[in-house]
């Protein structure tokens, strides 16, 4: 396993810089032909939620990108000595909606590294902090926790799975296909290979098939969280509990408890992400 300098990785905390984009009606009916019909209701003028993931994403050009198809570490992001890279989990706070036709400029900061040792060896977490702004002023503040893993080695043991609650008779059920994949990497500029790279995917980082955004699960979540509820949540938090591997159907589900929600996605008889949303 290669060192971590912790002290050198630390000195990206922050790191900050900012970017526009507009919430154009393409986005947004991309975003609905994705995602449909597994997306909360809500009026005509406001963008559907979880959309905010779409806009300003990296765009760094081909010789400026990573072996996994991500922008080069180094720049913005400190470079983190692991080759494995997911979205760990995070939390968004909802202050006022996006609309159609908004110009949003999005803040993003790094706030924290940390490094772990973990069940399946060294961790580092890389913690960005996101505020998205419209001209009426702050609209969603995000969290997003970013963990870099060793590489995976010949007969290393997958963890014990984690199975989901009771079956929850109102669930969205998805179909993890690569067309799914590959628009909703599409529509967020994500050249992660892991995502559309079959071979890359299972030979070069181990998994057992391609596997299925982060930020797509959390999506439907906080949609399946706004139509539970009857409203949109002020606070929605979320935590990679495995990775959802393609190929098969995923449930989205989860429980109204009194003003709060938690819910989950499943595949395989495995918890792949848990939530929790609310005003608190």
């Amino acid at each position: 396993m290669p060192e971590i300098d912790i002290d050198h990785l630390r000195g990206w905390i922050g790191r900050s810089r900012e970017v526009e984009d507009l919430v154009t009606p393409r986005l947004v009916a991309e975003y609905r032909a994705t995602l449909a019909p597994h997306l909360a209701p809500m009026p005509e003028d406001e963008a559907p939620l979880a959309l905010h993931w779409c806009l300003g994403p990296e765009t760094p050009p081909a010789d400026a990108l990573g072996p996994d198809g991500h922008a080069a570490k180094g720049g913005f992001l400190p470079p983190v000595p692991l080759p494995r890279r997911m979205w760990a989990g995070g939390e968004v706070e909802t202050l006022a909606p996006l609309r159609l036709g908004d110009r949003v400029v999005r803040r993003e900061t790094v706030s924290d590294v940390a490094v772990k040792v973990g069940r399946t060896g060294t961790l580092c977490f890389v913690t960005v902090r996101h505020e998205y702004l419209t001209e009426r002023g702050p609209a969603i503040r995000d969290r997003q926790d970013i963990v870099y893993r060793e590489a995976s080695r010949p007969g290393d043991a997958a963890p014990a799975p984690k199975p989901p609650p009771e079956a929850d008779p109102a669930a969205w059920s998805v179909e993890a296909n690569p067309v799914l994949l590959f628009r909703y990497s599409a529509m967020t500029f994500n050249g992660h290979r892991f995502h559309y790279d079959q071979p890359y995917a299972t030979q070069v980082e181990g998994y057992p098939g391609l596997v299925v955004h982060g930020p797509m699960q959390a999506s439907l979540l906080l949609n399946l969280a706004a139509a539970r509820l009857g409203r949109v949540p002020a606070r929605f938090r979320y935590r990679g509990v495995s990775p959802m591997i393609a190929g098969q159907r995923f449930a989205v589900a989860g429980r109204q408890e009194g003003g709060e929600f938690r819910g989950w996605t499943a595949a395989g008889g495995a918890v792949c992400m848990e939530a929790e949303a609310g005003d608190a």
